[in-house]
């Protein structure tokens, strides 16, 4: 993979994840996308050669709807993917709420919300329009995800107290056991 289009094209060609996102679909959220570490360890993956993909904690869902903030409606709608699709680990966020969790001003949008996750490399989204078309976002471009170099998005690079959050995720996470040619960035 070299250009946005490969990855897009192989992306699209993951059954599992088209899969996921037909479900997430059929539940009409507002401005939802399925994005980071899921999306990030498919590509990594592919990258390290991988022939089984690699166990990853949850599916991240997030939509933007400010007009039911409320963290119950979340696992209301988690909960709906557990009926449609058992076997996968949902995780559901409205990022209209996100930003008090990280003490951030309010997001405008789930792209917004994007922009200001820890990592580049987990800025990353896709999802269906209403057309059923596949849509790929990467605030920050897909070429430190593609060269596996892990680096701070630009909040958590400039502001002291959100670096040493990344700091702390990437010690955390731990990335290069699970794919050694990760190259982590402080």
């Amino acid at each position: 993979m070299e250009h946005e289009q490969d990855l897009i094209h192989f992306l699209q060609q993951d059954a599992e994840l088209m899969k996921h996102l037909r479900t997430v679909a059929t539940l009409h959220l507002p401005d939802w996308w399925i994005c980071a570490g899921y999306i990030r360890a498919k590509i990594w993956d592919h990258l390290h050669g991988y022939d089984t993909p690699t166990q990853t904690d949850d599916v991240d869902v997030i939509y933007f709807d400010p007009t039911q903030p409320e963290e119950s409606i979340e696992k209301e709608i988690e909960q709906t993917l557990y009926q449609l699709n058992p076997n996968v680990p949902w995780s559901v966020k409205n990022q209209a709420r996100m930003h008090h969790v990280n003490h951030l001003p309010p997001y405008t949008s789930s792209m917004d919300a994007l922009a200001h996750f820890p990592e580049t490399v987990t800025a990353i989204g896709v999802r269906l329009n209403s057309n059923g078309d596949f849509i790929f976002a990467a605030p920050y471009g897909i070429q430190d995800l593609l060269s596996l170099q892990v680096k701070p998005t630009p909040l958590f690079e400039a502001n002291s107290s959100k670096h040493s959050i990344y700091l702390k995720r990437m010690a955390q996470k731990n990335w290069p056991a699970q794919w050694p040619n990760v190259k982590l960035y402080t």
